[in-house]
């Protein structure tokens, strides 16, 4: 081999080491893989790209987008919250009764919102006051309380005719521009700016890599953790609340399987479930692939039967790459050690 061949394989391996491309996968293959089956979807059917179907693809994932933000945090810090879906229900029931007993709008949002906050709190103090060995358990225990209540409370059937005012909220628009995205985009850009530019954010990077040498370092883990939780409530209920909005009716079963959607959105966007990595952009494309998919497989007229096939098969390949990265990196750790 002449020293020139040598010398472009040895810069080849520079440009194709692990070190390098994974990272890079993490931060670039989601957008990558959104652009990839936008294309795929626009060869397939004429209607995917149309003003009014992307519209329609940016308000359905508005929901799952905030729920996946909250499962983010968590995720964050190596838990996970099992109950959002089922307070996505029950708020979207609680704001529904509030509005039609006349409470006024700002009220019952205000309320609404509180009501989220307090029961993801009430997650993050079982789990730390009780020394739980996983949040697993709590948010379960949590995603059947809400439910049921949800189901207790509106009898099984839906509160609907809510004010028009009020309806603003999901189903309003701002030049064009839907309110369900405007309202994302803000809450993304806020705690895009949490999470990188405050102390507080970084702790919470810190605690799902290392979570005793963050004890260590004097930090109270526990109020972050309490504080995640209360965030992952409230996120909820604001999807809740554009939902009730959107749909004009707070419906009990509003968001069963929700959960799952949220962490198969916050996982392909290049989170972590051992904790400590993810942002809050690539959790949007996660969102966005997801809704994708959803709204592509509908264009397609595919079985809503075989569609809860595919979302399942994308989640499970999903955790799986999430598993193969974390034993590369476990991989690169050892031969440098």
């Amino acid at each position: 081999m002449t020293r020139g061949a040598s010398s472009a394989f040895e810069n080849a391996g520079r440009i194709f080491h692990p070190d390098l491309i994974l990272p890079l996968l993490r931060r670039f293959g989601p957008l990558l893989a959104l652009l990839l089956m936008s294309g795929a979807l626009a060869v397939l059917s004429p209607h995917f790209l149309t003003f009014d179907n992307v519209l329609n693809v940016f308000r359905q994932s508005a929901i799952n987008a905030l729920l996946a933000l909250g499962q983010l945090l968590v995720i964050i810090t190596a838990g996970i919250d099992l109950s959002v879906g089922s307070i996505l229900g029950l708020c979207c029931v609680a704001v529904a009764m509030l509005l039609k007993a006349g409470v006024p709008t700002l009220a019952a949002v205000v309320a609404t919102f509180a009501l989220g906050t307090a029961l993801g709190m009430t997650n993050g103090l079982l789990f730390t006051k009780l020394r739980l060995p996983h949040p697993f358990i709590p948010t379960l225990g949590m995603m059947n309380v809400a439910r049921g209540l949800a189901l207790v409370l509106s009898g099984g059937f839906p509160i609907s005719e809510l004010p028009e005012e009020f309806r603003f909220w999901g189903a309003g628009a701002l030049g064009g521009i839907p309110m369900p995205v405007i309202i994302v985009l803000v809450v993304y850009a806020v705690f895009h700016l949490f999470l990188t530019r405050t102390t507080l954010g970084r702790d919470l990077y810190a605690i799902g890599g290392n979570k005793q040498a963050v004890l260590l370092a004097g930090i109270p883990v526990d109020r972050r953790l309490i504080l995640v939780y209360a965030v992952s409530g409230g996120l909820a209920a604001l999807g809740a609340i554009i939902l009730a909005g959107r749909m004009n009716s707070g419906f009990p079963l509003a968001g069963v399987g929700a959960e799952l959607d949220a962490i198969a959105a916050v996982i392909i966007g290049g989170a972590s479930f051992f904790g400590g990595v993810g942002t809050v952009w690539g959790t949007l494309v996660g969102a966005l692939i997801m809704g994708v998919l959803r709204n592509g497989l509908n264009l397609l007229d595919v079985s809503a039967y075989w569609q809860t096939t595919v979302i399942g098969i994308v989640i499970v390949v999903a955790v799986w790459v999430d598993v193969l990265r974390q034993r590369a990196v476990e991989r690169r750790r050892v031969l440098r050690a």
